[in-house]
C-alpha cells in the first residue's frame, strides 16, 4: 500500500554524515546526523560555531563547500531523497521548496545592486513572472516583513539600510517562492535585541502563515526557545541531546547542553565568574560560587573620566534630487563621568550612538562641541602628540577582531606593533618576550605567535585584541560590543578574562553593548542611550530591576528568557 503523503515526514535526514578531502577521521564534520521536520513545526538547531549547524545546513540545500562530500546517509524531502538527485534535477528544489536565510545579510546582498532588484530578480528565475509583476510583488513581500517605506527601499542599497532592515530583506527574498521549508541559520546573531525580538516575531508568524517548516539554528538557546518545538544540540559534528523545547530547557541530559545554558548571562546570574563550557563537558567544574562585587564611585571625588556636553553632528542630503539637508545629531549633548576602578555599562540600539560616541571620547573622530578630561587633561585641547600619549592609557577593544587586525602579519607583530610605535620597552628582544607573557595571560600559546589571524577562531581573535590592547599598559579600556558576534561559551570566557583583568591591574572600563544581560553583567553603573542621548543613568541592577524609562523597559522586555 502506498504511503499517505500525511505520514511522510516534509524533511527526513538519516545518518548524515560529512568529511573534508579525503575520508580521514580528522576530516570529519558531521556524523550520524538525524532529524525529522513536520509541516508548520519548528525545529532549533543549537551549538557553538564549528559544531556542524551550518554545514548540515547548506548539505540540505546542495550548498556543500567544494571540498565538503556528504559519504554517508540520505535527505529525504516529502519522501524523495535529494541526494540519489542529479544537480539540475536539485536546483528545481532550492528556492522553491527549501530555501535559507544567511547569517550574514550584508554578505549575502549585492552591494552595488538595488535591494528590490535583487528580490526582484529572484522571483523571475523561480516564476513565470514578468518585471512588471515581480516589482509589484516584491513590494507585498517588503511590506509583509515589516519594512518601513516598501517603494523607498526598494530603489535603495544595501549600505542605506540598517542591519536589522537588511536581514529582513534576506527574509523576503527566501520567502518570495512560499517555500515549504525555511532555514534561518543565525539569522539575529548580532542584533539588537529588540530587532532580534521582531525578527523571531516574523519568522514565527510566516511560518503559521505559509505552514512552513523552519530550521532555526543558533548558538543561543535563549533564541532557540521563544522560536521552536524541538532542539537539536550539537556538539564537534554530532547531535548529544535532542527533545522538545520543555524538555531540553526544564532537565537538560547532556554536560554540554548544561553549560550552554549556564554560561550566558541572565536576569538571574551574579556570579563572580560565569560557567564555561569546557569545564562543565570535562567534570571539572570548579566556579566559584560568591557573588560579583560591585563597585560603587562613592569615595571618589575625582572621576578618571569626565564627558561634559559632547556633541557631534552629521550632515545628511535627502530628497529626489539630494538638496535637503539635514543635520543629524549623533551625540547629542552628552554628559556623564566614569570613577576609578568601575565598569561603566553603555546600552541601547544601533544607531543610538554608542560607538560614535566612544570615538569621539578618543577623538577618532572629531566632536563639534565638548570637553573630555582623562585624568584632569582635557583631549580635546591636546595636539597631537600630546594626545598620541595619552592614547597608551586609554585604549580601544572594537567589535570585529578579524578587521581589527591585519592579515598579512602574523599575531605576534600585531600585538608588538603598538609597542613600536609609542617606543616601548627599549629593543625587539624585550617586545617580543612582553608578546609572549600577554599572549600566556590571554589564555594563548608561544606557538602562535607566528600564526596568521584567519588560522584563529573568532574567539581566540579577540583575546589577540584584547593582548594589543594590553601592550600599552592602560589604566581604561572602552569595549566596544566586544562579544557581540560571540558563541556563548566564547563569551564567557572573555567576559571572566576582562573581570580577571581588571581584578589585576585595577582596569576601569566602559563597556558598550546591545545585549543587556551581558552588560547588566559586566557593568556596576549603566548609561541607556537613544537617538544620541542619555535616557536614563543610574546603578545597573537598579536600573534592570526597575526602569523608569520606557525605552529601557522595551529593551528588557525584548531580552530573551533563558
Amino acid at each position: 500500500m502506498q504511503k499517505s503523503i500525511q505520514k511522510i515526514a516534509l524533511l527526513k535526514i538519516e545518518n548524515l554524515k560529512i568529511e573534508f578531502g579525503k575520508t580521514k577521521s580528522e576530516n570529519i564534520a558531521v556524523e550520524n546526523i538525524n532529524l525529522s521536520l513536520a509541516k508548520g513545526k519548528a525545529l532549533g538547531i543549537v551549538g557553538e560555531s564549528g559544531s556542524g549547524k551550518s554545514i548540515t545546513a547548506l548539505a540540505i540545500i546542495g550548498l556543500l563547500p567544494p571540498k565538503a562530500n556528504i559519504t554517508q546517509g540520505s535527505i529525504e524531502f516529502e519522501g524523495v531523497d535529494l541526494l540519489l538527485l542529479s544537480k539540475r534535477e536539485r536546483r528545481k528544489y532550492r528556492g522553491q521548496k527549501i530555501s535559507m536565510i544567511f547569517q550574514e545579510p550584508m554578505t549575502s546582498l549585492n552591494p552595488v545592486m538595488r535591494c528590490g532588484k535583487q528580490v526582484q530578480e529572484s522571483i523571475i528565475l523561480n516564476q513565470q513572472l514578468n518585471k512588471k509583476q515581480a516589482k509589484e510583488l516584491t513590494i507585498e513581500l517588503f511590506e509583509k516583513v515589516n519594512l518601513p517605506r516598501p517603494k523607498e527601499i526598494y530603489k535603495s542599497y544595501p549600505h542605506q539600510l540598517s542591519g536589522g532592515q537588511k536581514q529582513r530583506i534576506i527574509i523576503a527574498m527566501a520567502i518570495a517562492n512560499n517555500p515549504d521549508i525555511l532555514i534561518a541559520d543565525e539569522p539575529t546573531t548580532a542584533l539588537d535585541v529588540t530587532v532580534q525580538k521582531e525578527i523571531i516575531s516574523l519568522l514565527k508568524d510566516l511560518r503559521d502563515e505559509y505552514e512552513m517548516g523552519l530550521i532555526f539554528i543558533s548558538h543561543d538557546l535563549g533564541v532557540i526557545k521563544e522560536v521552536a518545538d524541538d532542539v537539536m544540540v550539537m556538539y564537534d559534528g554530532k547531535v548529544v541531546e535532542t527533545g522538545s523545547v520543555n524538555k531540553i530547557f526544564n532537565s537538560p541530559k547532556h554536560p554540554y547542553t548544561k553549560g550552554l545554558l549556564a554560561c550566558r548571562p541572565s536576569i538571574n546570574t551574579n556570579l563572580k565568574r560565569l560557567p564555561e563550557i569546557d569545564d562543565i563537558v570535562n567534570g571539572q567544574n570548579h566556579l566559584e560560587k560568591s557573588e560579583k562585587k560591585i563597585h560603587h564611585p562613592i569615595g571618589h571625588p575625582k572621576p578618571t573620566l569626565d564627558v561634559i556636553d559632547l556633541t557631534k553632528k552629521y550632515t545628511s542630503k535627502r530628497g529626489l534630487i539630494g538638496n535637503k539637508r539635514i543635520i543629524i545629531k549623533a551625540v547629542d549633548n552628552i554628559s556623564f563621568k566614569v570613577y576609578p576602578g568601575e565598569t561603566l555599562g553603555l546600552v541601547g540600539e544601533s544607531g543610538c550612538g554608542k560607538t560614535t560616541l566612544s570615538r569621539a571620547i578618543l577623538r577618532l573622530i572629531e566632536p563639534n562641541k565638548g570637553s573630555v578630561f582623562f585624568n584632569e587633561k582635557n583631549l580635546m585641547k591636546l595636539n597631537k602628540a600630546s594626545l598620541k600619549d595619552q592614547r597608551k592609557k586609554i585604549n580601544i577593544i572594537f567589535q570585529d577582531p578579524y578587521s581589527s587586525l591585519n592579515p598579512r602579519i602574523c599575531i605576534g607583530e600585531a600585538i608588538m606593533e603598538p609597542m613600536l610605535v609609542h617606543k616601548l620597552y627599549g629593543n625587539n628582544q624585550i617586545r617580543k618576550n612582553r608578546v609572549l607573557e600577554l599572549l600566556e595571560k590571554v589564555g594563548l600559546r608561544e606557538e602562535h605567535y607566528n600564526r596568521f589571524p584567519h588560522e584563529f577562531s573568532g574567539g581566540q581573535r579577540q583575546r589577540i585584541v584584547i593582548a594589543r590592547t594590553l601592550a600599552l599598559n592602560p589604566k581604561f579600556i572602552i569595549c566596544d560590543e566586544a562579544v557581540s558576534a560571540l558563541d556563548v561559551s566564547v563569551q564567557a570566557k572573555v567576559l571572566n578574562l576582562l573581570n580577571d583583568l581588571k581584578d589585576e591591574f585595577g582596569f576601569t572600563y566602559i563597556f558598550i553593548s546591545h545585549d543587556l544581560n551581558v552588560v547588566r553583567y559586566m557593568s556596576d553603573r549603566l548609561i541607556v542611550m537613544k537617538d544620541g542621548k542619555i535616557v536614563e543613568v543610574g546603578n545597573a541592577d537598579q536600573i534592570y530591576n526597575n526602569p523608569s524609562s520606557d525605552y529601557t523597559k522595551s529593551l528588557i522586555d525584548a531580552v530573551p528568557i533563558s
